[in-house]
């Protein structure tokens, strides 16, 4: 009778397991008629079929060992396309993961996007699709991460002839800066000219929106084993326009567009390669580190741009290239390898809005104190260039 108390006794003690539960949902109604009862481990898997301009917040947390899995039911049958004027998606929780949707032929009628990431923590994008997709509001993008979450990440994704859009946003406020966001081993392709009167809002990644007022925020966003190939949407294949940011082991070709450093200061470009195309990598800005990098059949391969304020302390439409170190990259079949002083003497009178920045109009300042050494050049007619 004493081993059976003690054991009815141990019994109570012991923590009760609770089992992860699986949903299978067909509908935006029966989402969210189980997101309530979504708890750590749990997965929502979405039947196979086509879906159109659903709403789904998810605030709900998992953990590092029990994360809250959102899925296909299998990869490339659950499909999202039509007309859409809300996020599909919005990730404001923990340890949520999202993955093996296709995104095909939606039109974006309103800002916003197709899935946001909202003061998330340690949430996954993985394995979708964003296929031809297309958006009616200049400066929209796909995919954003937003608020002051951290530690999220978008991998495997592919991202292949969307229209007139950014493909994927970290976005910096005044008010919240995204922190240590991983975009890894996602593929983008085949991307046109935007149709927008500006040329702009083209990018296939932007982290930071204004380098004028926000670019001293520190993302700390590493993108790394990305591969970017006939991406022609604007000038700027990845655009940085704040600071901390990490460029890594990427791979461009025949872009019509280069790797920018728009805006911030203290970035990293290791070990990035770039083949053919119209250009390579371009900076503005302090403290930048590029390094080991392969750059071939591009006609300037590294430019270090005039500004119109220098330093971390001025303010500038375009802030000079200065400290910045320049080494051990390769470089071959190039007209200039690298030019230091592009755009000399730029007039941008009207171009901007003075009152909202207050800046020099004339990119008047030459880059300065930045350490060039250690480069290899091969078969390039004119190695550095300084203006």
């Amino acid at each position: 009778m004493k081993k059976i108390i003690l054991y009815l006794l141990l019994l109570c003690a012991t923590p009760q397991v609770i089992l992860a539960k699986s949903y299978q949902i067909k509908s935006e109604k029966e989402f969210k008629d189980i997101l309530s009862k979504l708890v750590a481990g749990d997965e929502v898997i979405i039947a196979n079929g086509n879906y159109t301009n659903w709403n789904i917040e998810i605030p709900n947390k998992g953990t590092s060992a029990k994360p809250i899995f959102i899925k296909a039911q299998e990869i490339s049958k659950v499909t999202f396309s039509g007309d859409i004027n809300q996020t599909l998606f919005k990730l404001a929780g923990d340890y949520i993961i999202l993955s093996g949707i296709t995104f095909k032929k939606c039109t974006l009628l309103k800002g916003g996007g197709l899935i946001e990431l909202k003061n998330s923590v340690n949430c996954q994008i993985t394995n979708c699709l964003f296929l031809e997709n297309t958006v009616k509001t200049q400066f929209t993008p796909l995919v954003i991460v937003s608020g002051n979450g951290k530690n999220n990440k978008i991998d495997n994704c592919t991202f292949t002839a969307n229209v007139d859009n950014q493909d994927l946003q970290v976005k910096i406020t005044k008010e919240s800066c995204p922190q240590n966001t991983l975009i890894e081993k996602n593929i983008f392709t085949n991307k046109q000219k935007v149709s927008w009167k500006n040329g702009n809002g083209g990018e296939c990644v932007q982290i930071g929106q204004d380098p004028v007022l926000l670019g001293l925020q520190e993302a700390k966003t590493i993108v790394r084993e990305n591969k970017f190939i006939n991406c022609n949407g604007e000038s700027e294949v990845i655009s940085n326009k704040s600071s901390g940011n990490s460029y890594l082991k990427n791979y461009f070709e025949n872009n019509d567009g280069e790797l920018v450093m728009r805006g911030g200061h203290d970035c990293i470009i290791d070990g990035n390669t770039f083949k053919g195309g119209t250009g390579g990598i371009r900076i503005n800005g302090s403290g930048h580190t590029i390094t080991n990098n392969k750059i071939t059949n591009i006609k300037t391969a590294i430019r270090l741009m005039y500004g119109m304020g220098k330093g971390k302390q001025e303010i500038g439409f375009y802030i000079v290239a200065s400290n910045c170190v320049i080494s051990n990259n390769q470089i071959s079949n190039a007209t200039t390898g690298i030019l230091v002083g592009d755009s000399k003497e730029v007039d941008w009178t009207g171009k901007f809005d003075t009152v909202r920045y207050p800046s020099p109009v004339m990119q008047s300042i030459a880059p300065f104190d930045n350490k060039i050494s250690g480069n290899t050049f091969l078969n390039t007619k004119t190695e550095q260039v300084n203006q």
